[in-house]
């Protein structure tokens, strides 16, 4: 069976963007077709200034929400990065694989770093070697696909080029992955600057459509959107980037075509109407039920516990040959006869 592993990282409130580029198709579709893992990437939550309760706080929301989604842990596994200790073993070992080149040229590390800059922090190293993090969490498991956005796929090719180099100078051991993507909404663009990623640690809130907004807070967000110049209702998301990044919303949402959904709206507030009650109606499930599972967290405990035991079983065969084919001593090695 084809194995699929992703990840969210938990250093913001999850946005409409997440749901619909990625958390709604694993629910749908990944977990049923596919041995799914779904992880709670918290290690790399740690790359840039964090308050840690904060980030322990976000952790147990964003599972919250995975299963709020519809993420079934009969059918899927759901559990916290740092509960295996796995990652870390493996990530180290990639290290010592990967090039300082490769991990500069990351697009994601040139614009954090820069971001860090402007702010006045230092940029720590755990930046620029996170993709390698990210690597051993899907190599550990042996992944076939790891769907993800746009922003991204660059990180799964450098995972597969490390899978090829480990397996070609030290011996097959890892599945060379491929990234997938949805058709529609891959990225979900922030509102008011709809050439820039609605992403959950951005500081424009008004752009942005966290999954926990009250119907009324989305609606206002929506209405408020920036759009473009002239009158007319035409997908093009290279000219019209605010209409294009609300028709494909109302497509992700709908179920729609955003070209077609163009021909149909005479006005951009008839649009934006229409978007902001159809994200209200998408959300409004996923909100119930995360308020069930909040009145539940022994639940929650519980399939991140189950979880975790299920992904060290999964991945520690994988890890331990990687330490052996690399040239470590296995564990248990009688020390005298070292000498």
């Amino acid at each position: 069976m084809t194995r699929v592993f992703s990840g969210v990282k938990p250093t913001g409130h999850l946005t409409l963007g997440n749901y619909l580029g990625a958390m709604r198709q694993w629910a749908t579709v990944d977990q049923h077709r596919a041995e799914a893992l779904f992880c709670i990437v918290d290690l790399h939550a740690l790359t840039v200034d964090h308050d840690p309760a904060r980030v322990r706080r976000l952790s147990r929301q964003a599972a919250t929400l995975l299963l709020a989604a519809g993420l079934d842990p009969r059918l899927c596994t759901v559990f916290v990065q740092s509960h295996v200790d796995e990652h870390a073993r493996l990530s180290y070992l990639l290290e010592c694989v990967a090039t300082d080149g490769e991990m500069r040229r990351m697009i994601q590390y040139k614009e954090k770093a820069a971001r860090e800059q402007r702010r006045g922090g230092s940029v720590r190293l755990s930046l620029l070697t996170y993709p390698v993090l990210m690597a051993a969490d899907i190599l550990a498991y042996r992944a076939d696909e790891v769907p993800v956005g746009d922003d991204q796929v660059q990180h799964v090719e450098l995972t597969r080029d490390l899978a090829v180099r480990f397996n070609q100078r030290y011996g097959h051991t890892f599945v060379v992955p491929r990234a997938t993507r949805p058709k529609v909404a891959a990225r979900v663009m922030n509102l008011q600057d709809p050439t820039a990623k609605m992403g959950k640690s951005d500081d424009t809130g008004p752009g942005i459509v966290y999954l926990l907004d009250e119907p009324d807070v989305v609606r206002k967000k929506v209405m408020r959107a920036v759009t473009d110049s002239g009158r007319d209702v035409v997908y093009d998301r290279e000219s019209r980037p605010g209409v294009a990044n609300l028709l494909e919303i109302l497509a992700a949402c709908s179920g729609g075509n955003p070209a077609a959904l163009g021909g149909v709206y005479e006005s951009y507030g008839a649009l934006k109407k229409d978007t902001a009650e159809a994200v209200v109606e998408v959300l409004r499930p996923v909100q119930e039920r995360h308020k069930e599972l909040c009145a539940d967290p022994g639940y929650v405990e519980g399939v991140l516990r189950d979880g975790a035991e299920r992904a060290r079983a999964m991945s520690r065969p994988t890890v331990d040959a990687a330490y052996r084919a690399i040239g470590l001593l296995p564990a248990g090695v009688d020390g005298g006869a070292l000498g």
